[in-house]
């Protein structure tokens, strides 16, 4: 099965830190990303990712708090959030995409929730 599964979502205080992963299983991908959608707004990217993990890209929103990692060997995408606020409350959704360039991420996780109290 080519599946993406997220973890690590939770309920955290303002000011705290939480690790999302997104096991990915059924084949290689290449540039991945971290989505997220808050109710009421559209999804928005949070963060992506590069095949080799060269190259990354944060949304504005996120710089300086959150860090993009991934884990080839294990076949793991990762999030790092720092310092969060109750603005990153949304449903946090790990994408890939499966070939090199030029497509769409046409593959997405279930989605994990993640909600930061004041």
């Amino acid at each position: 099965q080519v599946q993406l599964v997220e973890s690590g979502g939770g309920l955290v205080q303002a000011g705290g830190s939480l690790r999302l992963s997104c096991a990915a299983s059924g084949r290689t991908f290449y540039t991945m990303g971290w989505f997220r959608r808050s109710p009421g707004k559209e999804r928005d990217i949070v963060a992506r990712i590069s095949g080799s993990g060269g190259d990354t890209y944060y949304a504005d929103s996120v710089k300086g708090r959150f860090t993009i990692s991934r884990d080839n060997a294990k076949n793991t995408l990762y999030l790092q959030m720092n310092s969060l606020k109750p603005e990153d409350t949304a449903v946090y959704y790990c994408a890939a995409k499966s070939h090199l360039i030029g497509t769409e991420y046409d593959y997405w996780g279930q989605g994990t929730q993640v909600t930061v109290s004041s």
